[in-house]
């Protein structure tokens, strides 16, 4: 197999069948006239993945359904400027902490550190101004033939009120087995918590194309962490056997999603963490989703102990331009508040260090 470099404006998988590609184009300008790039990735088999500068994010993911017709399988938008004003985190690279640190503070090496509370008192994906809303630098790349492209970006001491200058960076790279692998990268000058993950929204039948409360999940994880009144973890690591988040064995997701509990009342639905089985460090899989109308496949694997699955509770045609849970997310990830758990895996990051991390999407068809 091939790779083509290219800065065309327009690819043509036709054209390029016996190519893998990775094409850089503009996609849009911040106010401040900051030119913000895409990169779109191909394989040969017709699985297309747009990613671009603001916020390291995943626009697009185009695969084939059982009848070989494509479609988009990721909400996002056609234009940059709805990025800027439809904000629910769609695609982007959160951090530095992804999901909730109750009350934006915690104790580190003995002193309180207070972060920036944007979730009413609740510090959330890295605050006002975290890593889904910056640019970071992007560049082309290819490991053993495969499209592929790094992000880097450089957190500044205090920024958000997180101690010590973190660099970070994000490599997506296609393979020929339709796999969309995620690296994470850091390193900092002082001791830091970090928790990076992805914020894709997925359909399986295509984007736009209704709700996924008949996409049928399975998450391979016995326990969860169950939430007090303002979602953050309790500290209890739950089981979900005869609970609505068994999903040990493959369920619809709308099956239970408006059962009466209150895990579920608290988050309007699924929008929870859950205690991946298997040992920390290591590649394993952790969720598969389902579209029986399509037959469309989505495989989740990473190092992470958790994933959030959430079902996109909080979605709202008319403020983010896609209706009530028609995308769900299996955001791969530490837990939630672990800087304030003792008994969760820690997420501090240490000079001398580096953070690394690793998710495989693997997109597929069933009959």
């Amino acid at each position: 197999m091939r790779l083509l470099l290219a800065t065309a404006a327009t690819l043509s998988l036709a054209a390029t069948s016996l190519l893998a590609t990775v094409t850089r184009t503009p996609f849009g300008h911040l106010p401040d006239g900051m030119t913000v790039d895409a990169f779109t990735l191909a394989n040969v088999h017709g699985v297309e993945v747009r990613v671009m500068t603001y916020g390291a994010t995943l626009i697009s993911v185009r695969a084939p359904d059982r009848n070989g017709t494509g479609d988009d399988i990721a909400l996002g938008f056609d234009s940059f400027a709805d990025y800027l004003t439809k904000a629910r985190f769609f695609g982007s690279v959160v951090g530095r902490y992804a999901n909730r640190i109750g009350r934006g503070r915690f104790t580190l090496d003995g002193a309180i550190v207070q972060v920036t509370p944007n979730s009413g008192a609740n510090h959330l994906h890295g605050g006002a101004r975290g890593f889904d809303k910056v640019v970071w630098s992007g560049e082309a790349t290819e490991r053993d033939g495969n499209p592929g492209v790094i992000f880097s970006y450089t957190s500044a001491d205090g920024e958000e009120g997180y101690p010590g200058t973190l660099k970070a960076s994000v490599t997506y790279t296609l393979t020929p087995r339709d796999e969309l692998i995620l690296e994470y990268q850091a390193t900092t000058d002082k001791a830091t918590p970090i928790n990076l993950t992805n914020h894709s929204y997925f359909n399986l039948a295509g984007r736009g194309r209704g709700d996924i409360l008949r996409h049928v999940l399975t998450i391979d994880a016995d326990r969860y962490t169950p939430t007090d009144d303002m979602q953050i973890p309790t500290g209890a690591l739950t089981p979900v056997g005869g609970t609505p988040f068994d999903f040990r064995t493959p369920a619809a997701i709308g099956a239970r999603i408006d059962t009466d509990d209150e895990q579920l009342r608290r988050g309007k639905g699924y929008d929870h963490n859950f205690v991946l089985n298997a040992s920390r460090n290591e590649i394993r899989h952790a969720a598969r989703a389902v579209d029986p109308s399509t037959g469309r496949t989505l495989d989740v694997a990473t190092t992470e102990p958790g994933v959030q699955f959430y079902a996109g509770n909080n979605l709202d045609a008319t403020r983010n331009g896609f209706a009530r849970r028609s995308g769900f997310c299996l955001e791969t990830q530490h837990f939630p508040d672990s800087p304030n758990h003792a008994n969760f895996p820690s997420t501090i990051l240490r000079p001398g260090d580096t953070y690394r991390s690793k998710t495989v999407f693997t997109f597929g068809v069933t009959k």
